[in-house]
């Protein structure tokens, strides 16, 4: 059941803050979900790391987003409000941004499709009625964290993000001073940004050789890799994992966020198949091909059910020390 649209032709000033940085008035739009809609778990993919620079959550229960639209660089708030949500946009890409809103938070997702076979995963459905997966219909902006997150711990990864989106995005349209304190919200670098960081700026935010040499091949790809997100999972999974150094688990770590890919699962992953094996089989020493075999009933929902798995808190207790995190800039 499609949602309610109330549309916005015109700017329409919204009540916030007085705020420097503020150019123009957002624009605004109000979307009825058809059914219960959670937030803080529908958005929380986008977010890379507590102080992510693209992202944001406020204690008013708002959300904050820049994205690199290809109408151009735009800001978003959503805020949910007796069963409604409300939107604010601001900047080149708000019109993009609001006209998608209601695919970013799950309009095309069918939870009422899954059907759990395992009692953990019955119980958190039931429990999460709000859980819808996103499609924010951007390939970049997903698949450049989702490269720098290979083979190092999160927190290298965030940080990485972090320093570049920083150093290298500008800062985000609408407005900024006293939302978000010393640091505001910055929309990512342009594919030509990307390219021309220089080998030094990657060395400094500890990204080696390969995978900086994996960004700057996508980077160069960067239009054919946004077509994917207008593509079915198979042929979006092909599209991307044509560039050396993507493979599945980038793959699909990307279009679970911006296809909202509902059986795209992540193999590859250091943790996934032990979580997957010990919730499903008691097994924390499942291999991909494992795992695989226990998601086999969700066929069509994979990802969904990882992810409900995942916020079961059915994990493994830990048994060995943390991956040491490298630093590389120091070298």
């Amino acid at each position: 059941m499609a949602g309610r649209f109330v549309p916005r032709t015109t700017a329409v000033p919204h009540q916030m803050p007085a705020a420097t940085g503020t150019s123009a008035p957002p624009l605004d739009r109000t979307w009825t979900p058809p059914g219960p809609l959670d937030l803080r778990l529908v958005l929380s993919p986008l977010r890379r790391g507590p102080v992510d620079p693209t992202y944001r959550a406020l204690s008013d229960g708002s959300f904050w987003r820049a994205a690199r639209t290809p109408a151009g660089p735009g800001t978003l708030r959503v805020a949910a409000r007796d069963g409604r949500i409300e939107a604010a946009a601001w900047g080149p890409g708000a019109q993009w941004l609001l006209d998608r809103l209601p695919a970013l938070l799950g309009e095309g997702d069918d939870p009422d499709a899954f059907r759990p076979r395992h009692r953990l995963v019955a119980a958190t459905h039931h429990s999460r009625p709000g859980l819808r997966l996103l499609r924010t219909g951007l390939v970049m902006e997903s698949l450049i964290p989702s490269i720098l997150e290979q083979k190092v711990t999160t927190d290298e990864a965030y940080r990485a993000w972090r320093l570049l989106v920083r150093r290298y995005g500008t800062p985000a349209p609408g407005p900024q001073d006293g939302l978000f304190g010393a640091h505001g919200l910055y929309v990512m670098p342009d594919a030509r940004t990307w390219s021309l960081i220089p080998s030094w700026e990657w060395h400094r935010a500890g990204v080696d050789a390969k995978r900086s040499s994996t960004i700057l091949r996508a980077v160069r790809a960067a239009r054919r890799m946004e077509e994917a997100a207008a593509m079915e999972l198979p042929e979006a999974m092909a599209r991307l994992e044509l560039i050396p150094g993507i493979g599945p688990w980038t793959a699909a770590e990307t279009l679970q966020r911006s296809n909202g890919a509902a059986d795209a699962v992540t193999v590859g992953d250091l943790h996934l198949p032990g979580i997957v094996g010990h919730a499903l089989a008691g097994n924390r020493n499942a291999d991909d091909e494992e795992m695989l075999a226990l998601l086999a009933p969700y066929a069509g929902q994979r990802h969904r059910a990882t992810r409900l798995i995942m916020l079961s808190g059915r994990t493994p207790a830990r048994r060995a020390p943390r991956m040491t995190p490298g630093d590389i800039a120091r070298l």
